[in-house]
């Protein structure tokens, strides 16, 4: 079991680390060479970097700005960072200085003194491998500090949702920009950069975990529910039901499924019963046996 314990760890942060490398690597090969600015601490090393114009690498200034907000988050919040967090604060800080300083990435793409993509393209491949390597350091536990300490510092004493925080800091930031450099597309840039984070991250978070809540209304409901057992492999759930205009009571079929079960438990239904009324919705999250387990 201890053996099994060390390997799971040494894979967490195996894949932690490579993580933060594709994060890193995005931001000082797409988005620092076309003076894009994105969300998060990093956004705001780079403000301080590109349009401050204040000398430090970035990486330096990443590490001095999350050592700050780690200290105030354990004074206001006390000890409930992980090593997860630190580790993270220190990888980010330190990949950022690997491919800057001792790679020199930002050259890579360049052709003719000129960067070989326009910025829009910058801020899609950016903002995708940002959110590809920041999502793979999420399903490990790992993260990279930043602005989500600032979110769990002010949802303690405001109620508001640490994700909303998030969201309007990358806004503040990502904008603030502007002020600093005066360049609007490269603003818009750096939303288009959040945007296809936003979506990359959950896609990869959760794309492969994605579930269905399935109820039919039929007469062959039970016929159904035996089918999509047999075939699909899925539990269902018979329910009594009663229509509010004609009186008469029904079976309703509910039916938990995962995204790459749907379709065929949609032949299925069409199959038994074509004429039967179907709702269909993603669910937020299913726990339990055979689906996700829960983490408390």
């Amino acid at each position: 079991m201890k053996t099994k314990n060390i390997k799971h760890e040494i894979l967490a942060y195996v894949v932690i680390t490579f993580g933060i490398l594709i994060y890193t690597f995005a931001w000082s090969a797409f988005m620092l060479p076309a003076q894009i600015v994105g969300g998060g601490v990093s956004g705001i090393s780079s403000v301080l970097n590109i349009a401050a114009g204040i000398p430090l690498p970035i990486g330096v200034l990443n590490f001095i700005i999350n050592g700050v907000l780690l200290a105030i988050g354990f004074k206001v919040l006390g000890p409930r960072f992980g090593a997860n967090t630190i580790v993270g604060i220190i990888l980010s800080s330190l990949c950022f200085i690997l491919w800057q300083q001792v790679l020199h990435v930002e050259t890579l793409f360049f052709e003719n003194g000129k960067m070989a993509f326009d910025p829009f393209m910058c801020a899609i491949i950016g903002g995708a491998l940002c959110g590809g390597g920041i999502g793979l350091t999420f399903t490990m536990g790992g993260n990279s500090g930043g602005t989500d300490i600032i979110a769990l510092i002010l949802s303690k004493f405001y109620n508001v949702s640490p994700g909303k925080v998030i969201m309007y800091l990358d806004i503040f930031i990502i904008g603030s920009s502007y002020f600093v450099s005066h360049l609007l597309p490269n603003v818009i840039y750096g939303y288009i950069v959040m945007v296809t984070m936003t979506y990359v991250l959950d896609m990869v978070l959760d794309g492969n975990k994605q579930s269905y809540q399935i109820m039919v209304f039929s007469q062959k409901n039970e016929e159904i529910g035996e089918a999509v057992t047999k075939e699909v492999g899925r539990g269902a759930t018979l329910l009594d039901a009663e229509g509010c205009y004609t009186k008469q009571g029904q079976k309703v079929l509910l039916m938990m499924v995962h995204r790459t079960d749907k379709p065929h438990v949609m032949q299925i239904i069409h199959r038994i019963d074509e004429n039967a009324f179907i709702s269909v919705s993603k669910a937020q999250g299913v726990y339990g046996k055979n689906f996700e387990k829960l983490k408390l």
